[in-house]
């Protein structure tokens, strides 16, 4: 082998090491055909959708599949009440699933349990695993992230999914790979990053390399943010108007400091808890719709919930049931105002039924902002969506941080759905081009190592 053979050889190959599905449903859109047959034939894959492109059906098609290929089960992984959602999907669909709190409640087939009872569970009983909202990868050295990988790596077909994840962290890029795929995330960085102006803890993609790196995301990945992007004449798929209303609460003094510590902007988050909460109760106690009230303190909660008409509170200590059974409650209509925290109910719930939130306050995270809206302002809302946001003057500066993130977001964001769309459109339209993977393959070493 000659050395230019040799670097030919090192040319990064879509590898399917799948199957062919059977009688995919035929709830499927074509896209959604197309992305499930994709992921059977790869084996282990990523589905990066936008909200509401029905990544239920597509996970839950995939896993039946999964189900039928290998005569095997299938246990998806989501977040607290998503299980409950899963299954009601699932017999739209005419797919059964089971809810399975450990692993003597397991049944042959679809079985799905929450990310907080997997300790629960044996990886080794499964042939296919299911991460529902596997941006819980994010945190590269979390106890959960580390007890994913490391459970289910044996497991013979694997898929996550997610809405597109941060494109201002690709390094959850690389907690996907390492989840799906032979390469690590450290070998990642290796490949295809440096470390940003001297700092150890920052990495950049290498300029050179962009183009590389996002053709080795699409050989495990799609990413789709809209259909038609990708050359589908798919009706449907178009988003309401957000209507974002600001209530900004005065502060009549002059010793705003430009720059707050995060002390100093919680002090003054609490000095407006009365404020706030008084506004946000007025807004819902005022109309006769269903309101989401976000909020980060205990003591907001509590307020909010003594203030708001027919409200219900769900906060951290309250045990599953309450949790599970409130959000589905909120998304049959039976409750009119949910009072919550984005890290509790931010993630995987489909509540197109109400299209009122507020957020009593924001935190700096802007991830946490993005997802609690989305819950509404999805694909398949069918009104404009209102999202209140109430603040003091004095913490304006987290509003502003928030903002600016989201700018920087829609940016980013745009870059990788430009470099990943011709790519994820050939990918899903063209599985049918099929590379077998023949482990065991004799390979000589080229002559200038020897």
């Amino acid at each position: 082998m000659i050395y230019e053979e040799f670097l030919k050889s090192k040319k990064i190959e879509n590898i399917y090491s799948g199957f062919d599905p059977v009688d995919l449903n035929d709830n499927l859109f074509d896209f959604q055909k197309d992305i499930v047959t994709w992921a059977c034939r790869r084996g282990k894959a990523a589905i990066f959708e936008d909200c509401g492109l029905g990544k239920s059906i597509q996970q839950l098609s995939w896993a039946n599949q999964v189900c039928h290929h290998t005569n095997g089960n299938v246990l998806i992984v989501a977040p607290l009440a998503v299980s409950k959602q899963t299954k009601r999907e699932g017999e739209k669909f005419g797919i059964i699933v089971n809810i399975a709190r450990c692993q003597d409640d397991i049944q042959p087939g679809i079985n799905i349990t929450n990310y907080e009872m997997l300790d629960k569970f044996h990886a080794s009983n499964f042939t296919g695993v299911v991460l529902d909202e596997s941006s819980i990868l994010k945190n590269y050295s979390g106890k959960i992230r580390n007890n994913i990988i490391q459970k289910f790596r044996d497991t013979p077909y694997k898929l996550a999914c997610t809405a597109t994840p941060s494109p201002n962290d690709l390094m959850e890029l690389g907690n996907h790979s390492e989840f799906l795929t032979d390469v690590t995330r450290s070998e990642m960085l290796a490949m295809f990053f440096v470390h940003d102006s001297g700092d150890t803890a920052k990495w950049r993609l290498k300029k050179h390399a962009a183009g590389e790196f996002w053709e080795w995301v699409c050989t495990w990945a799609v990413m789709i943010r809209n259909p038609n992007e990708i050359g589908y004449d798919q009706d449907g798929y178009t988003l309401p108007d957000l209507n974002v209303i600001d209530h900004c609460i005065p502060y009549f003094m002059d010793d705003v400091p430009e720059k707050m510590g995060l002390n100093d902007r919680r002090k003054a988050r609490r000095e407006t808890i009365t404020d706030r909460c008084n506004i946000a109760a007025n807004i819902v106690n005022n109309s006769d719709e269903t309101f989401i009230v976000w909020c980060d303190l205990n003591d907001e909660s509590k307020l909010l919930t003594e203030l708001i008409n027919d409200s219900v509170e769900i906060k951290g200590t309250h045990k599953s049931d309450h949790k599970e059974n409130s959000m589905i409650g909120f998304s049959e209509n039976e409750i009119k105002c949910l009072v919550t925290k984005p890290k509790i109910a931010g993630l995987g719930m489909n509540w197109q039924n109400c299209h009122n939130q507020i957020f009593v306050g924001l935190s700096d995270s802007y991830e946490q902002y993005y997802q609690a809206v989305r819950r509404c302002w999805r694909f398949g809302q069918e009104s404009d969506v209102n999202v209140h946001v109430i603040y003091s003057q004095k913490e304006g500066t987290v509003v502003d941080n928030i903002r600016s993130k989201e700018q920087m977001h829609n940016e980013m964001f745009n870059t990788m759905i430009n470099a990943m769309q011709p790519i994820t459109s050939q990918t899903v339209k063209h599985s049918s081009v099929k590379k077998e993977y023949k482990p065991g393959t004799v390979i000589n070493l080229p002559t200038f190592m020897r």
